[in-house]
């Protein structure tokens, strides 16, 4: 049977407990569950937008909010809650191509022994919704009850409102509904909670009306028979307050509109969903399957953790969170702007442009940030946080003080969408501010000296300590958003100012003796974090227009020091695409298992920040976005030499296809291009790659 282009690899069925692992990521861009493998205990829940003090650092963060999809189970008056060693046979299987996961256990207790199976899933159709159906089958006749329970137990924060009536109307419209508030008061989020029972003859829920500070809970008894099995089916609507002052009423009115839709059609519709959406799935022909089946992950893992309705872009793990991680606090990073939106722009721009939404909501912030260190133009910050979109760097914020090239790569982000959708208007209002600001900015943070214009004390991706002078990436990528601002100033009608052009050509570059492009100042490749391979972002993502002779020895020394890299995060999901410009598809090919394929550990193909072998993983942590969206990036726009631009898009395809060992091709069955859509076609050894109309 041939499989059809459209339909992603599934990951392995998982057995038995994670033993560590990390638990399932459901989501859709609103809403991020992480569902544990016996799935009626809860797990962790991150509404997009929902925002708390840090428990610890005291800064603005993400917070978990109410499990949503919480349950219980009993077997003639024992709950599974009250005795959870009496699971067994625990199975979960992830369809990727539906967007859902299923999990299977048994249950035996008071003699009886129920098959139960669990079907979670995300709306993306109704992106305020998760769902749920848990269906019992017992081996002998029995009571059974059913709880569907949000539940707000071990969470910081309050019930700030809880209600299981509708004011006003004689029959409440849903089960209940509360109003949660964060800890610090920061934020608010509403949730409620509609179910129904199938099998149970005319059971109604009892939802512990007296309860004000509880959770919400919906319980059935039925008298359940063995050759029938009994559905209860969970439906739960969560609203920040983010977009919306009274989120638990407006979570009610979501909720009505979803049980009025019904949860069979909106299981179709979300099924439907995202059939289009894998409609933009990268196949690479003579990829092993495995490969192929980490591109479908990362595929799968971007676009479930993004949407149109996503208030607050997206985190560097997306909607996921666990205990053990926390690091990052939520906040919206350079990383996204770099990695994960310039695929979504392709792929799924309504998506992309709730996420430059956010940015463009967050510009007196930024400029506030500039003012504040003296700079003209717009600074935007290294950890936004996601309510504000004001600076949250935890401590001294060291890195938001000195690493400066963040900003370069959200006013990139802005000249990408405007590109690659001809959106005249998106140009002009919101890409321009952004353009014109971070080309102030760049101006204003450079030193002119005998050299030219040099930016002082500013750290790259590597981080060192001790910020060095001129660093390559942050001058590769400033000369290229000035000449884009430029650019868009020509656009639209528009003089720019001439420091911008002559900014352009006017900052140093530090090239070292041998032709090579230096790291920064004084660079030594022994140095702390010596092999970080920054000069070759220059070339891609960007598109830094060395002469030939110096990108190939750029790219040639670089490349050498690679097992001296690999392991830390983001950079290394790159170095499949730099090999294959230097021409090696031998070391393509093994730098995709390296640099990518080997951070791959767990359940579901989430891959982690850093490669379990690298000193500095401490803890499993993932699906980490910096990787799998610089992956996803490789093969849509660096393997494929596709540089997007205002032109023609039939003149994007700019250098001859250079693919890793054994990959014949890269296909997209549809990207979207100027509002249209379009078929990607990379064939290894072809001049140039295909954009075609469909």
């Amino acid at each position: 049977m041939v499989r059809p282009a459209s339909l992603p690899i599934n990951p392995p069925e998982e057995a038995g407990p994670r033993d560590g692992d990390l638990p399932a990521y459901i989501a859709n861009g609103l809403i991020g569950l992480r569902v544990r493998e016996q799935p009626l205990q809860p797990g962790m829940a991150i509404i997009n937008g929902f925002a708390a003090e840090h428990p610890e650092r005291r800064l603005e963060a993400a917070a978990p909010a109410p499990y949503p999809l919480a349950g219980d189970l009993a077997l003639n008056g024992v709950w599974l809650s009250d005795q959870p060693s009496s699971v067994s046979q625990l199975v979960q299987r992830y369809d990727f191509a539906a967007g859902e996961l299923t999990s299977l256990f048994r249950y035996e207790a008071a003699g009886v022994a129920a098959d139960v199976a669990v079907v979670t899933f995300a709306s993306r159709t109704a992106p305020s919704v998760v769902l749920q159906e848990v269906e019992v089958r017992p081996s002998a006749p029995c009571d059974v009850g059913l709880r569907a329970i949000v539940e707000t137990g071990g969470l910081r924060g309050r019930v700030a409102r809880r209600r299981t009536d509708t004011p006003g109307e004689p029959e409440p419209v849903c089960d209940g509904s509360l109003l949660w508030e964060s800890e610090g008061g920061m934020s608010q989020c509403g949730l409620a909670l509609v179910t129904a029972l199938d099998g149970g003859g005319d059971a109604e829920p009892s939802t512990q009306a007296w309860d004000a500070a509880g959770p919400l809970r919906s319980e059935y008894r039925v008298r359940a028979r063995s050759d029938r099995s009994v559905q209860l089916r969970q439906i739960v609507a969560a609203v920040p307050s983010i977009v919306h002052d009274r989120p638990d009423e407006e979570a009610v009115r979501r909720v009505a509109r979803a049980k009025a839709t019904g949860f069979d059609e909106l299981r179709a519709r979300n099924r439907a969903e995202w059939a289009e959406l894998w409609r933009g799935r990268i196949v690479v022909e003579g990829a092993s399957p495995a490969h192929q089946a980490l591109i479908d992950a990362a595929f799968y893992y971007l676009n479930c953790s993004t949407h149109a309705a996503s208030p607050s872009a997206t985190s560097i793990f997306g909607l996921a969170t666990w205990h053990d991680y926390h690091y990052y606090y939520g906040h919206v990073m350079w990383d996204v702007d770099a990695f994960c939106v310039p695929p979504l722009i392709l792929s799924q721009p309504n998506a992309a442009l709730a996420m430059l939404d956010f940015r463009r909501r967050g510009l007196e912030a930024a400029r506030s940030n500039a003012r504040l260190s003296g700079r003209e133009g717009v600074q935007f910050p290294w950890e936004a946080a996601p309510l504000s979109g004001q600076e949250a760097a935890p401590g001294a914020g060291d890195s938001a003080a000195h690493e400066d090239h963040g900003s370069l790569h959200t006013a990139r982000a802005f000249a990408l969408y405007a590109d690659a959708t001809g959106d005249e208007a998106f140009l002009k209002e919101d890409a321009w501010p952004v353009l014109s600001g971070v080309a102030d900015w760049i101006v204003s943070r450079a030193t002119r000296t005998d050299r030219g214009l040099e930016i002082k004390r500013s750290t790259g991706p590597a981080e060192a300590p001790d910020p060095p002078d001129n660093d390559a990436f942050t001058v590769m990528a400033a000369k290229q958003i000035l000449r884009r601002a430029v650019r868009a100033a020509e656009q639209i009608g528009r003089t720019p100012p001439p420091e911008w052009a002559q900014a352009a050509e006017s900052l140093y570059l530090p090239i070292r003796s041998d032709g090579v492009i230096a790291a920064h100042d004084g660079f030594r490749v022994s140095e702390p974090k010596g092999a970080t391979p920054s000069p070759l972002a220059g070339f891609f993502p960007y598109d830094h227009p060395s002469p030939i002779e110096e990108r190939r020895r750029t790219l040639e020394f670089y490349l050498k020091h690679w097992e001296a890299y690999v392991g830390a995060p983001m950079f290394p999901a790159l170095y499949t695409t730099w090999a294959a410009m230097a021409g090696d598809r031998d070391l393509a090919l093994r730098l995709f298992e390296q640099g990518y394929a080997a951070y791959d550990r767990g359940r579901f193909h989430q891959c982690l920040e850093y490669r379990p072998d690298h000193p500095d993983s401490q803890v499993a942590a993932g699906p980490f976005f910096a990787n799998l969206g610089g992956m996803l990036l490789g093969l849509m726009l660096g393997l494929t030499g596709v540089v997007v631009d205002d032109g023609d898009p039939q003149a994007w395809p700019r250098r001859p296809v250079v693919l890793p060992a054994g990959w014949r091709a890269i296909e997209v069955e549809r990207l979207w291009v100027r509002g249209r859509p379009m078929r990607l076609s990379a064939r290894h050894g072809a001049d140039r790659a295909e954009l075609t109309p469909l």
